[in-house]
């Protein structure tokens, strides 16, 4: 019992570092959506940028429960992480939104996509800063931003200094928090 405990806790351990000690991704990272050449329309970017939030979802523990799968509650109400490269969303290229799993939250677009080699999909930026919440997280001895929904609360990832211009931030999500809109 005592190995398996610790084999589950040296497991954790590495599923939390590995998205945190990251090279620098700002020289090599790579948009992974077709934005370079087929951009968003300006009127979606415009239309997304100004759409009301929308009321806060507040929800009990049972009704999440009840609405999400048990992957998508383990990652989105209990902060747990999925595998590295083995998720939908980490090599998507297709052109659209992503949005909160829980609640619909407008929170990213493929232009701001780019491979940073982790394993999860990257995002130099959300669509507005009112759309995410970033919070402090201490957890395993470590000190990581914590990348929630600003409508429901939700866990989506985590935010890190390390991204490609314009901003220098990689948000490095998980795919089972996001649903993808193609446009």
């Amino acid at each position: 019992m005592k190995t398996l405990y610790y084999l589950i806790l040296f497991t954790g351990v590495l599923n939390l570092g590995a998205c945190a000690q990251q090279e620098n991704t700002t020289e090599r990272a790579l948009t992974t959506a077709t934005a370079g050449n087929n951009p968003l329309p300006d009127e979606v970017v415009r239309e997304l940028n100004e759409q009301a939030l929308g009321d806060t979802v507040v929800k009990t523990e049972a009704e999440w429960r009840k609405e999400l799968t048990t992957e998508e509650y383990f990652v989105l109400r209990q902060e747990g992480t999925e595998r590295a490269f083995d998720n939908e969303y980490d090599a998507n290229k297709r052109r659209g939104v992503y949005a909160c799993a829980a609640c619909g939250n407008p929170m990213f677009t493929s232009e701001t996509k780019f491979d940073s080699g982790t394993g999860w999909p990257s995002f130099y930026a959300p669509i507005s800063e009112k759309r995410v919440k970033e919070v402090d997280e201490r957890a395993m001895g470590m000190v990581r931003t914590e990348v929630e929904c600003a409508r429901c609360g939700s866990h989506i990832g985590h935010v890190f200094p390390d991204g490609p211009k314009p901003t220098g931030l990689r948000y490095c999500l998980n795919s089972v928090a996001l649903d993808f809109d193609e446009r």
